[in-house]
């Protein structure tokens, strides 16, 4: 099979973050009937190896699930690979299908294959395995004709407050529902202006101030999100004010209770500071940014997810305690998980040799850093010498939405370069 035949095999298998097993189990067998040694940790890492190779080449292999996510239907368009309806999830299966046609059609290979990274690196963070060979491709970036030398470090926060609840008395009760934004990725698509849906909702609400009976936004915490749904209330006789991308519903409902402090709720989503907090004219990227990525009402409490990222570890940290002073004055209780550190960008001998050998076969091509997380950052404080890391790929757009769709073309030419590196170098 070749790499998009295997990549269409993947497609078939759910493998959400955290429901990752089918795929574990199909990339355990493919690898196993290849000829390759394989281990797999606790962490649900997998690393294969057969012969004597000089080059890792790594992957994640959970994805997104946006939309009809994980039943994926398939279709191209215009030279492209899309899934109707969801995200597709080539980022990040079309690297694990580079390097499952690397192991069928290479006697010397190496293939790390981590889990969960789209929720927070849980794989690399907690791996147990660890690789022989002394240079790593990582095949997570997006663009063709870069080879990438850096990328950003993330945290989760988790914001939670209880609040006191009032009853319902002499109220109507309303739907709010605002849908179908772009969404995207909140690491390389949080520069493109796309709305986010909860600080949309945030100033619809904030223009009348109705009581909150629920708020619930976000798909993921590394998606842009797409989606708000919130019950209100209002005196007998109000009504919410028409906007043309708001969907209003007056219902007949038994909720009996509402937020006291609704007031403090909306102002506390339209106080904080979403979006690039940094950008970096030279690479042309953000280097610091903020997603609100959830909002819950749970019984009295209100649950926030945001995900900073920083291409500097300096930068990362300081914009973690930015958040945390925010929310510490509001008297927010704060978790912070999964933190993983950037890859800071250096040109090395082995990215030299990865753009000499893809410049023999494709000339247009440059150095680049990409303001999301890789495996990289982590691999790089685990196991390797950074002089020793590299990461390429196809031509990705609109990763975690379902807009999200893969250049065919691409697709072969990396193919053809991982090929020609393994037998290179």
């Amino acid at each position: 099979m070749n790499t998009l035949e295997i990549f269409k095999k993947i497609c078939t298998i759910p493998h959400c973050s955290h429901n990752t097993e089918k795929l574990r189990d199909f990339i355990e067998e493919f690898c196993l009937k290849e000829g390759c040694f394989v281990e797999i940790d606790t962490a649900g890492n997998i690393l294969a190896k057969k012969g004597y190779p000089e080059i890792c080449l790594q992957a994640h292999y959970d994805m997104v699930c946006v939309g009809k996510a994980p039943k994926l239907e398939l279709y191209e368009e215009n030279g492209y690979l899309k899934a109707k309806d969801s995200s597709l999830g080539a980022d990040n299966g079309i690297g694990v299908a580079l390097m499952l046609n690397a192991a069928q059609s290479c006697n010397n290979v190496e293939l790390l294959f981590t889990n969960d990274e789209e929720v927070g690196m849980i794989g690399a963070n907690n791996l147990q395995l660890a690789p022989k060979s002394n240079k790593v491709l990582n095949l997570d970036t997006e663009e063709f004709g870069k080879v990438f030398i850096g990328c950003a470090g993330g945290v989760d926060i988790t914001i939670k407050k209880e609040y006191k609840k009032e009853m319902l008395l002499d109220c109507d009760i309303y739907k709010i529902s605002i849908s179908g934004l772009p969404g995207g990725h909140s690491g390389v698509d949080i520069d493109k202006h796309i709305p986010n849906a909860i600080k949309e909702i945030g100033f619809y609400l904030r223009e009348f101030y109705p009581k909150i009976i629920t708020l619930n936004a976000g798909e993921a915490i590394n998606s842009i999100p797409r989606n708000a749904k919130a019950f209100i209330a209002l005196k007998k006789g109000e009504t919410p004010p028409v906007y043309k991308f708001v969907t209003i519903e007056k219902i007949h409902s038994d909720f009996d209770s509402c937020f006291s402090d609704s007031k403090e709720i909306i102002d506390m989503i339209c106080g904080f500071a979403n979006g690039v907090r940094g950008y970096d004219k030279e690479l042309q990227i953000p280097t610091k940014s903020v997603n609100l990525s959830k909002i819950q009402t749970i019984n009295d409490t209100i649950v926030l997810n945001i995900f900073p990222r920083a291409n500097n570890d300096f930068l990362l940290e300081r914009l973690k305690n930015e958040i945390i002073s925010y929310f510490v004055t509001l008297g927010c209780e704060i978790n912070i998980s999964n933190q993983y550190g950037s890859w800071e960008p250096i040109i090395s001998n082995f990215t030299k040799d990865v753009c000499r050998i893809y410049k023999e076969e494709f000339q247009d091509i440059s150095y680049a850093a990409i303001h999301a997380g890789l495996e990289c950052g982590v691999l790089l404080e685990k196991f390797i010498d950074k002089k020793y890391i590299a990461s390429i790929g196809p031509n990705i757009y609109n990763p975690h939405s379902v807009y999200e769709r893969c250049e065919i073309s691409s697709v072969l030419k990396i193919e053809k370069i991982i090929k020609k590196l393994l037998q290179k170098l």
